[in-house]
């Protein structure tokens, strides 16, 4: 899980540069390093399916253990298919909202990366990992705001409707991102109901 955490980090933190370059070949360089990071991902998720299928006691019910490494692979596929999308389509321009999108993505691997970390003291102290599960919450509503801000300024001002469509796809992942690593922090809360 804390290997899954990782790769998701190095991730959003490609992404937040992927979406700021200045160029497409740079563009191209940074999906092949996220795709990098989204094989190393599957990777780990199907090592963490062997160990399930092959460990006889898990510290975590089986599912819990699946369903919580599935969902942040989930987060680093949406983070490699936003990037996809910026190679594919190559944009005029990315707006200012892609790079803060991109931030509230890391933001919510960083919180994330220190949720995981207290999994193993989950079932004596919950405190730490509740709020970290909240502040997951907290950043995909600021990105919510900021994928509906940017949607009204992109059908009020921008007048070339192929350029419209290529930029509410590319941001839209984004969002998902963040709706992904929130789903993460409700699955963990799940698990801090059911074993605290």
């Amino acid at each position: 899980m804390s290997r899954m955490a990782e790769v998701m980090v190095t991730t959003s933190d490609l992404i937040i540069e992927c979406v700021q370059a200045t160029s497409h070949n740079e563009a191209v360089e940074y999906y092949k390093k996220i795709k990098d990071q989204e094989r190393k991902a599957d990777a780990i998720q199907n090592q963490i399916f062997e160990e399930l299928n092959s460990t006889f006691i898990t510290p975590f019910d089986r599912e819990d253990i699946n369903h919580l490494s599935s969902t942040m692979d989930d987060v680093i596929d949406l983070i490699n298919s936003c990037a996809k999308r910026i190679m594919l389509y190559s944009p005029k321009s990315m707006p200012e909202a892609a790079a803060r999108l991109a931030t509230y993505v890391r933001e919510s691997a960083g919180s994330l990366v220190l949720a995981i970390a207290e999994l193993d003291v989950l079932k004596k102290d919950t405190k730490k990992i509740r709020e970290y599960c909240e502040q997951l919450g907290v950043t995909e509503k600021r990105a919510d705001d900021v994928y509906e801000h940017f949607l009204i300024d992109l059908f009020e001002h921008e007048t070339d409707a192929i350029e419209v469509i290529k930029l509410k796809d590319i941001l839209h992942e984004l969002e998902r991102a963040t709706d992904a690593a929130e789903a993460v922090g409700k699955i963990i809360k799940t698990m801090i109901v059911k074993y605290s």
